[in-house]
């Protein structure tokens, strides 16, 4: 065991974990530092030392320090124990604070148990329910005690989980004939929810319904009790819950799924065009997401990139675009004829059509640094410019055409683990130009586990339009 390896071991103790700390001992006896200083010094992939050094930072062991390229600090051994120590002591009262509350729950439910549970007819009650048992504990007591209709308004992967969560209750809730109502978006799979409902309930049992925007969710029981969920994402058990019983409140969100009901479109009879696969998959890309998408034509291209561009700009987002395999001016003309207003929004800073030597191969060469400064510099200045964010796109056909696929490779996961920017990311790749690679097959299989998502562009065969699916 080296001497490195024997005093990281030792800073296990402290919370690291050997990366971190092989990472952060070395910064220390390098002084200012960069990833590829360290990486040669501790004799760890330059991958790893790009991980590694956000979780540091975060942690606040290390400083950066901006330049070209970008270099780090690292805090003295002695202040970053000190550090350690107190992150340690505040975890433990978290914990303990933690175990008072839950002993305040438990003692108040232990109390409730004596006291009568007949509340007066005209009393109305509200309830918020933050614990994640508590939620589930009272849903699965209102479907038990539900007697004639269930109403369930959520996203298609929470309706997924509640189906799967409560398939016992809501089995038993189908035996004492209470029937289940369901309004969704519409998952990647359209008949995913229906057969795994169909599992536990027969199909006329439930309604279920496809709707375009989700404005809110919640669980209605009976038409007089209901579960609101207080966070936009998640199930809900895993949010704050409010219970009520107010006749007014139940009234308005039994009207609300009365609408939703209406302007929902029956699973069975639901149809899906190319377009709105497209605009389904590119809605659900968000800040910090890096995403690979191979297609087969320039067509499926320009329409899955332009559509990925023109969703930013609506949304009052930077978009920059660089150019490989066509030139920045027949990609301005394209997008003009896709309906983008690119002289208007080059003007206004918001769109940005690059050459890719402005940002990827400088004079023949390629350097994950100077690439990684360039899309920082980018992003700031887009937000010194007031716009909410960024998405950018890029054909990498240029590290195919100069022979430098090794670098892309490692250019792709480093920026996977290091991409704490907030922008979009979509990498675009020719589906012919990656066949011709060396070891295609151990090519694309190293660029997916780069990305954390994967789409594929092309041509509906039925249709005759450009279709997007996800992998």
């Amino acid at each position: 065991m080296s001497e490195l390896e024997d005093k990281a071991r030792h800073l296990a103790d402290f919370g690291l974990t050997p990366y971190e700390a092989k990472v952060y001992l070395t910064a220390v006896r390098l002084g200012l530092a960069s990833a590829s200083s360290i990486s040669r010094a501790a004799e760890i992939r330059r991958e790893e030392v790009y991980r590694t050094l956000p979780r540091l930072e975060k942690a606040g062991l290390i400083e950066r320090v901006l330049g070209r390229p970008v270099k780090v600090r690292a805090l003295p051994v002695d202040t970053a124990l000190s550090m350690l120590i107190k992150k340690k002591e505040r975890q433990a009262k978290r914990e303990i604070t933690d175990l008072n509350t839950k002993r305040k729950d438990f003692l108040n439910s232990f109390r409730d148990e004596t006291i009568p549970l007949e509340p007066t007819p005209e009393e109305s009650h509200f309830i918020l329910i933050s614990e994640r048992d508590a939620v589930t504990s009272r849903i699965t007591s209102l479907i038990g005690s539900a007697e004639k209709e269930i109403e369930v308004l959520d996203s298609s992967d929470n309706i997924m989980r509640f189906i799967m969560q409560y398939s016992d209750d809501l089995e038993k809730a189908r035996r004492r004939n209470v029937s289940l109502r369901v309004v969704t978006e519409c998952p990647e799979d359209e008949y995913l929810i229906p057969e795994t409902l169909e599992k536990h309930i027969p199909s006329e049992s439930f309604m279920l319904k496809y709707v375009q925007d989700m404005p809110s969710r919640y669980i209605l029981f009976d038409g007089s009790e209901a579960m609101i969920t207080t966070s936009k994402g998640g199930t809900f058990s895993d949010s704050k819950c409010l219970w009520t019983d107010d006749g007014s409140l139940v009234g308005l969100i039994q009207s609300n799924f009365q609408e939703q009901l209406r302007s929902a479109q029956d699973w069975q009879t639901f149809e899906r065009t190319p377009s709105d696969r497209m605009n389904r998959v590119l809605n659900q890309l968000k800040p910090r997401d890096h995403v690979i998408l191979v297609y087969d034509s320039p067509e499926a291209k320009r329409d899955t990139l332009f559509s990925y561009i023109e969703q930013g700009l609506e949304r009052g987002q930077a978009a920059k675009y660089v150019c490989s395999e066509e030139s920045c001016q027949a990609i301005r003309e394209a997008m003009n004829d896709f309906g983008l207003k690119v002289s208007r929004y080059e003007k206004t800073g918001a769109l940005g059509v690059m050459n890719y030597t402005d940002i990827y191969i400088r004079d023949g060469t390629f350097s994950i640094e100077q690439t990684m400064d360039s899309w920082e510099r980018l992003y700031e200045k887009a937000m010194a410019n007031g716009f909410n964010g960024m998405r950018v796109t890029g054909e990498m056909a240029c590290f195919i055409e100069h022979s430098l696929v090794e670098d892309l490779i490692e250019y792709e996961k480093a920026l996977h683990t290091i991409l704490d920017i907030p922008m979009t990311a979509v990498c675009a790749y020719n589906a012919n130009s990656l066949a011709k690679v060396e070891n295609p097959i151990d090519v694309y299989s190293e660029l997916v586990k780069a990305h954390g998502k994967v789409l594929f562009a092309g041509k509906d065969t039925t249709e005759g339009k450009i279709e997007i699916r996800m992998a």
